[in-house]
């Protein structure tokens, strides 16, 4: 058994634990490997995660290794982990924008950076990715914040205000559409799907609802019920995408994967009715063997990006709304996005107004490896 120091942080609609490079790197050896710290310390293995500090859901077994960057232009430096639940594994291959959220705050708060007096930007380095994104909040008087009154839709819990920004995202069309292609069309069981793969945020495949039967709107109930087919089409999207070849092990982290259909009225599981002129698109997606409560924040800049792709799956809906603002439908409510597009049409940057909490700093014991659960 050995001890790792952590903060445990809420991000929008994700809890996070943060390590600092400096305590993680020390333990490396000891434990064998960086996975195997993590999933011992989140009690992966088993469904429950009961022995551990993970939460038994997606949005709840994550992680990130956090440094002060030595890169110019780059403040911090953040090694994101998706912490599967079941298994004794760790995905590596994405980037989470809750997290980040979370991870900008955790910077201000360990001493990361220098506070402004009125407002701290905090540039942040997805090692994963190297996506770079930007933070910022608020510290009036060169003063940190600990609590805010910020909410994001998905909770109901109050945090300190972030601004969250993807930069650099769509100028490299080659880069956006890893196909080629505005649209791409999947074949499975002798049924077509049509789809929008981009690489903005993270990787994503956006698939046209009614090829899967849906109107997009329905609850996740009904989505659980076309997650083996999603998976599927993850698995095909992969391919094509370039981001695995047909001998490597199945991931099931990226792509994003979800579908996209026009605006209808539908409603929240407590009952709010959300009308079809309140939001421009309708959104639903997977994280990793189940139906997101929300919408991840990468997925959330795929669907922006996508908006812009002239042809495909979600400017089909949208139909050029996405001019500064777009609001997307999602299980939680409508989540607008603030959309930068430069004079050839092409999306910049998208910022997200989110909220961020520091939930508890700790010691975790971490056991030595457990064999995977079954719970019958």
């Amino acid at each position: 058994m050995y001890s790792l120091r952590g903060t445990w942080m809420r991000g929008g609609t994700s809890k996070c634990w943060l390590f600092s490079s400096v305590d993680v790197e020390p333990l490396i050896e000891q434990a064998g490997s960086l996975d195997e710290i993590l999933v011992s310390a989140f009690g992966s293995g088993d469904p429950r995660q009961l022995d551990g500090v993970g939460g038994g859901s997606s949005t709840t077994s994550k992680a990130a290794i956090v440094s002060r960057s030595s890169e110019d232009g780059i403040d911090v430096d953040y090694l994101f982990a998706q912490v599967a639940i079941g298994d004794r594994k760790v995905e590596w291959g994405s980037n989470c924008g809750n997290c980040a959220t979370a991870i900008g705050l955790y910077a201000l708060q360990q001493g990361l950076v220098a506070i402004d007096p009125v407002t701290t930007i905090v540039r942040l380095r997805n090692r994963n990715t190297g996506a770079v994104l930007l933070t910022e909040i608020d510290t009036p008087g060169g003063v940190v914040p600990s609590e805010g009154s910020a909410q994001v839709a998905g909770t109901s819990a109050l945090g300190v205000p972030v601004g969250l920004t993807f930069i650099d995202l769509g100028a490299d069309r080659t880069r956006l559409l890893p196909t080629g292609s505005v649209e791409d069309t999947v074949e499975l069981h002798g049924s077509q799907y049509r789809g929008t793969m981009v690489v903005a945020g993270a990787p994503a495949a956006l698939f046209d609802a009614s090829d899967l039967g849906m109107t997009g709107a329905g609850s996740n109930t009904e989505l659980m019920e076309r997650v083996p087919l999603l998976v599927e089409l993850r698995r095909a999207t992969a391919l094509l995408m370039g981001l695995s070849r047909p001998e490597d092990a199945i991931t099931h982290a990226v792509p994003k994967v979800g579908i996209i259909a026009p605006p209808v009225d539908y409603r929240l599981e407590d009952g709010t009715l959300v009308t079809a002129g309140e939001y421009d698109v309708c959104v639903r997606m997977l994280s990793m063997m189940a139906p997101h409560p929300s919408i991840g924040l990468t997925s959330a800049v795929a669907v922006a990006a996508a908006a812009t792709v002239r042809g495909g799956v979600v400017d089909r809906v949208v139909d050029g709304a996405a001019t500064s603002t777009l609001r997307l439908g999602t299980p939680a409510g409508v989540l607008a996005v603030d959309v930068d597009i430069d004079a050839d049409g092409n999306l910049t940057s998208v910022t997200l107004h989110r909220a961020a909490r520091r939930i508890a700093t700790a010691e975790l014991f971490v056991s030595a490896a457990a064999t995977a659960l079954s719970i019958g």
